[in-house]
């Protein structure tokens, strides 16, 4: 934005400790200059014994032509010493402010990795850069992690693309084969771009927050999702048990909804190939809920679990199926947590699966419970 120029901040503190000091030292003298005419008489009468003579003389006229010339001088080397000290002082104290500045420059123009870094003892200023340093790192972490996901997507993207591309030339050049088999692959690999976009527009609207919230029944949503993934549950031979409390929150039931089916559906496809089971559970406690899923599966280290919530990481050890997704299941259930102020924990199961944790804020009418 521009502005018209005006008085630095230095100068206006420099103007402000020189009039402050030429009112103090104004008020001094005043009060010297009372004290004197309390203590002085008026006039006087002096007798000259010499020479025998006598008269009044006036007193407080020549102490003030003997004082005013030296309050003068006084007032000139306030006002000459009030300039230069204050603008040294200024100068000082608007040394860190300086140094807050140029580091927001450079951050301006792109440059995330400085750092301030003011030495000395805890003030208002050094507890401004710290503020600012850590604004930096964390502006600094998310624009790695925008510029990580932006690149993914592209990959993740470019493949279906490319393969219909694929499709399609072989199609045009063979104009006497078969097109069923052609379109039914093309319509898989259409569904998976498709399923990969609506996953991207999902997550950026949880970061973004833009939602209303509303009063949502955690134990409900368990059973909606759990309910709507009986028949792919079945059809994986995998058994869905839940149980638990009442657990109410506040936040988009859609958003919480596909949250927990994302959940349930990653624990089905990740789990045994025969007989397995993911239990769903929720509870309720003093200042939050807490929502479960377990699946039994491949035992899983933690430095695997570690990466699971990354957009488009899907584990080393797990095994990419028709039914795996896009990569984005877990990066949009840690979405949703965060948007929700909540938390989001994994932890490997000694006897191989994975437990999930989502803990959110409780709903205020319920906090004195």
């Amino acid at each position: 934005m521009d502005r018209a120029p005006g008085l630095s901040i230095r100068l206006k503190l420099t103007l402000s400790y020189a009039g402050f000091l030429m009112l103090a030292g104004a008020l001094l003298l005043a009060a010297v200059w009372l004290f004197l005419l309390r203590y002085v008489p008026n006039r006087a009468l002096l007798t000259d014994p010499t020479t025998d003579l006598h008269g009044v003389f006036p007193i407080r006229s020549s102490l003030l032509h003997v004082f005013a010339p030296r309050a003068a001088a006084v007032m000139a080397f306030l006002l000459v010493f009030g300039l230069l000290g204050g603008w040294l002082l200024a100068g000082r104290m608007l040394a860190p402010l300086t140094r807050i500045t140029d580091a927001t420059r450079m951050a301006a123009n792109g440059s995330l990795s400085h750092r301030i870094r003011l030495p000395g003892h805890r003030d208002e200023f050094r507890e401004l850069a710290d503020a600012f340093d850590m604004m930096l790192a964390r502006l600094e972490a998310h624009v790695a992690e925008q510029q990580r996901f932006a690149a993914n997507a592209s990959h993740e993207l470019r493949t279906p693309l490319a393969i219909m591309q694929t499709l399609l030339d072989v199609a045009r050049n063979d104009l006497s084969r078969d097109n069923g088999e052609l379109v039914d692959r093309l319509h898989v690999v259409n569904t998976r771009a498709i399923d990969l976009t609506e996953a991207l527009l999902l997550l950026s609207r949880a970061n973004q927050r833009s939602f209303a919230r509303e009063h949502v029944d955690l134990s409900l949503v368990a059973e909606e999702a759990t309910e709507t993934l009986v028949p792919f549950a079945e059809k994986h031979g995998v058994t869905i048990e839940t149980s638990g409390d009442i657990t109410p929150t506040s936040g988009s039931h859609a958003l919480l909804l596909q949250m927990t089916t994302n959940l349930v559906h990653n624990a089905i496809v990740h789990n045994l190939p025969e007989h397995g089971t993911v239990c769903v559970t929720t509870s309720v406690h003093t200042k939050s809920v807490v929502l479960t899923v377990e699946n039994t599966g491949e035992k899983l280290t933690p430095q695997v679990v570690a990466t699971l919530v990354e957009p488009f990481r899907r584990g080393t050890e797990r095994i990419r199926s028709d039914h795996a997704g896009v990569g984005l299941g877990l990066a949009i259930v840690k979405s949703i947590t965060q948007a929700h102020d909540g938390t989001l924990t994994l932890t490997p199961r000694a006897a191989g699966g994975l437990r999930v944790t989502v803990r959110l804020p409780v709903a205020p009418s319920h906090t004195g419970r």
